[in-house]
């Protein structure tokens, strides 16, 4: 196991849609900072971000749903994004990118209203640290830096505690609930929450385990 991840941190290299910036590249000024369409994707499509990405499966697959979208995968762990890394190769798709760094530093990488939407999926519940939940009020200060005014978040998530957690920072920060569900494939919604699901969300609802979605908007104030 520890030769294949090797090789496949090595593979990682080869990517040029991998990005793994240095910490000192992000002090110095990240490059692509407020020039993500024009430089990486050549567009002006809108940039939806996946935070946590893990094996890239919800940014691979509204990537193939959006072609006329851009979608950015962040994660730490390199051995998970090699699998998505290999997909966008394997598939050809031109409007995916990745980048490994700390979710803390998004900051340090994309510009303010540079981004239309963020997924969060199936983040760490993180039960006894507050301020490394990715929907801590410290974060979302950060994302409110980087989302356009009207960006919206979206949470999906198979842990009721943090799904509740962020049902209440939402209310004590006075922020816009657009939709919540303690029981998404129960909840008759069509979009993009129930169309593409990961390979341990397909587990988990083989187990008979529910899953919790909402989405929402930033206070502007």
């Amino acid at each position: 196991m520890a030769k294949k991840k090797l090789i496949h941190f090595q593979e990682n290299l080869s990517f040029p849609h991998l990005l793994q910036p240095a910490y000192n590249d992000l002090l110095a000024g990240f490059s692509l900072k407020s020039k993500w369409r024009e430089e990486f994707f050549c567009n002006d499509h809108p940039i939806i971000v996946e935070l946590g990405c893990g094996k890239g499966e919800y940014t691979v697959g509204l990537a193939n749903k959006y072609p006329r979208r851009n979608f950015i995968g962040i994660d730490w762990k390199g051995a998970r994004l090699w699998r998505g890394s290999k997909s966008v190769e394997e598939q050809g798709l031109k409007n995916v990118g990745f980048v490994r760094i700390m979710v803390d530093h998004v900051e340090q990488i994309f510009a303010p209203s540079e981004i239309a939407e963020i997924w969060i999926t199936f983040p760490d519940p993180q039960v006894r640290k507050e301020r490394l939940r990715l929907t801590a009020p410290v974060f979302l200060a950060k994302y409110k830096n980087i989302l356009s005014p009207d960006g919206i978040i979206h949470l999906k998530t198979d842990d009721f505690f943090f799904y509740s957690y962020t049902l209440d920072v939402i209310r004590e920060q006075q922020h816009q609930l657009l939709w919540a569900t303690d029981d998404l494939y129960q909840s008759g919604i069509a979009d993009d929450a129930v169309d593409i699901q990961t390979y341990y969300e397909n587990r988990w609802l083989e187990m008979g385990k529910k899953i919790c979605y909402l989405r929402f908007q930033l206070n502007t104030k």
